[in-house]
């Protein structure tokens, strides 16, 4: 091992180059010990995302009530996300809802491809199951974070998704991913409360019949304890469906830049992030330890790894 590498806890031996690393908090202790219960995976404990989506992210934090569009680069590969309308009678119009941010809608995505895959049916009923969703998650059903949850829910379904990639013969194709078709809002009788919720969504039937051939099976324990944090629960579903598909005896490798790229919103500086994305790939190697992962002065190395989910469990044909 080089003197420049960088130290994963249970990943690679310690290096000086990690002593400034912060130790593992409260928060990384709950993962650690929360890592216990996930040796055992039934069928009703699985959750799903798109293969695709694995690799995209939304914004980490509210990039504000007023912006309209917003954009993320993974490598060749160009996301946009436009805040949505929805219609409300007592505005006689629609109204704009925001941009979706944070772990929340990312933890409603999960939920609704869950259910869409569960019932075989494109069309979710949201009402008590989110709850009990919430609930089994370790967030409270009856305050904020379900408060949080719903108007996480109403943006993402408001949302349009755009993804643009270069090809082979030069030219550029955008893909208008739309991914929620239509929903059922309920908007709050007390007009000064600024919370909607769609007790219904119908995603589109494009995208429901490629989630049935693409979903990626995730431990919901392991989302539970990711809940907290947007980067991990993005690192965590990346390496999901990234790992076991590295050709074995042949390691990959993602540079810092690209990693920074996909996972890097919001820090300017290269060694800022390298900190942070360090310090989060500890707590999803806690939920993931069979993720084979090293890193370097240069980036990641990744190799072949079981998914977390070792097989589906449940027949999605």
């Amino acid at each position: 091992m080089k003197q420049d590498e960088l130290e994963i806890p249970g990943l690679v031996p310690a290096s000086a180059a990690t002593a400034r690393l912060k130790p593992l908090g409260q928060i990384k202790r709950r993962l650690i010990q929360g890592s216990a219960e996930l040796q055992e995976c039934e069928a009703d404990s699985i959750v799903y995302q798109h293969s695709v989506l694995c690799q995209t992210v939304m914004p980490y934090r509210n990039p504000g009530e007023t912006t309209r569009l917003w954009n993320r680069k993974q490598g060749a590969v160009c996301l946009e996300i436009e805040a949505g309308r929805a219609f409300d009678r007592r505005a006689n119009g629609f109204v704009n809802l925001g941009l979706p941010y944070g772990p929340k809608p990312r933890l409603v995505f999960y939920f609704l491809n869950t259910e869409a895959v569960r019932t075989r049916c494109p069309k979710v009923e949201v009402g008590d199951t989110l709850t009990a969703f919430t609930k089994r998650l370790g967030l409270s059903a009856n305050g904020r974070d379900l408060r949080v949850m719903k108007e996480q829910l109403a943006r993402f379904s408001a949302a349009r998704f755009y993804f643009g990639l270069p090809n082979a013969d030069g030219s550029d194709t955008t893909i208008k991913g739309d991914i929620i078709e239509g929903f059922d809002l309920w908007f709050p009788r007390d007009e000064r409360q600024r919370v909607f919720w769609p007790e219904a969504v119908r995603f589109s039937e494009r995208y429901f019949n490629s989630l049935m051939a693409h979903a990626v099976p995730l431990n919901e324990r392991a989302i539970a304890l990711l809940s907290h944090t947007a980067m991990g629960l993005d690192i965590y579903t990346w390496l999901a469906q990234r790992l076991h598909r590295v050709r074995p005896g042949k390691p990959g490798f993602v540079s810092w830049y690209n990693l920074k790229d996909q996972f890097g919103q919001g820090f300017g500086r290269m060694d800022n992030f390298k900190r942070k994305f360090c310090d989060t790939l500890r707590a999803v190697h806690c939920v993931y330890p069979d993720a084979r992962v090293d890193m370097n002065e240069q980036g990641l190395i990744i190799e072949n790894s079981p998914p977390p989910i070792a097989c589906r469990l449940l027949s999605l044909k």
